[in-house]
């Protein structure tokens, strides 16, 4: 079964404040510099108005964690600085989106506490529920929550496709080698402008 014989759905990953803004406490460390250099933010808008146009299903997904990180199951040396910087805590401005990327009522907004947007989350049974047999990605950061949600995707079945002008990391050389070496053995690359063309 080819990508455009299956429901699609839209998943915007970790495309909130703690990390595409300036002001975040992950963004302020040079991601949100590099996100504005590639425009993520405006591109992920583009694509989120074309899944809307469309009707297709659209997620929301978030890093957020008790004030007291007590689900964070994690125990590498990365959730340990986000401790210390008291950083993507539920319910804080930085696990809210940019005012493009603001869900709408009927799209599913999901909470996680690891990299893997479908371990702990009802991300999966809600694709499931909803018919969907082709993932479109975006979001931060690429070699991270990009490349984890398309090896889990594919490994449920799922044909994926990443946009890769609406994905960015912090060191540019972990994007690049991420959309091509690692993403096409598990999906596609593809683009903002032929998501809006109906091509991906």
């Amino acid at each position: 079964m080819t990508t455009t014989s299956r429901k699609t759905a839209l998943l915007l990953l970790d495309l909130q404040n703690e990390m595409v803004d300036p002001e975040g406490k992950i963004g302020g460390g040079g991601l949100a510099k590099v996100c504005a250099e590639r425009n993520v933010v405006a591109n992920a808008a583009r694509a989120l108005g074309a899944a809307r146009e469309r009707g297709l299903p659209v997620a929301h997904v978030r890093l957020g964690f008790r004030p007291d990180y007590a689900d964070a199951l994690s125990v590498a040396p990365r959730i340990e600085k986000l401790k210390q910087n008291k950083a993507a805590i539920a319910g804080t401005w930085g696990t809210e989106f940019p005012e493009p990327l603001t869900p709408k009522e009927g799209e599913l907004l999901v909470t996680k506490q690891c990299v893997n947007p479908f371990f702990n989350t009802g991300l999966m049974n809600w694709l499931f529920a909803n018919g969907v047999g082709h993932v479109v990605l975006g979001g931060v950061v690429t070699n991270l929550v990009v490349e984890m949600t398309t090896r889990a995707a594919d490994d449920a079945g799922f044909a994926v496709t990443v946009l890769e002008d609406c994905c960015a990391a912090p060191n540019p050389d972990w994007h690049r080698f991420s959309v091509e070496n690692i993403i096409p053995m598990f999906g596609s690359v593809s683009s903002v402008d032929a998501f809006v063309a109906g091509r991906g």
